[in-house]
């Protein structure tokens, strides 16, 4: 894969994550691998899928707000995200 300059990169990985509820797992290994080769983070966009079998959030997960946290369990392969609430 050729590499991309980072100003593409940021804009075409804006652009994926402004409809991310049709992407795949494989689209979004796809590119989280173009965000970490080119050192670009993520932030709040790596809250829109589960990091363990990638898939999107569709809205139908499990939520809960526990003791500041915000608890997200994968309706798909069961895995617990945990995100600190500010």
């Amino acid at each position: 894969m050729k590499k991309l300059p980072k100003l593409e990169a940021k804009k075409q990985i804006s652009e994926f994550f402004f409809n991310i509820k049709d992407k795949s797992p494989k689209e979004i290994k796809k590119i989280k691998g173009l965000a970490m080769g080119n050192n670009i983070p993520l932030r709040e966009q790596r809250k829109k899928f589960c990091k363990k079998c990638l898939t999107p959030y569709s809205g139908e997960e499990k939520i809960r707000i526990k003791k500041g946290k915000k608890v997200i369990v994968c309706k798909k392969c069961g895995y617990v995200s945990r995100w600190r609430i500010k």
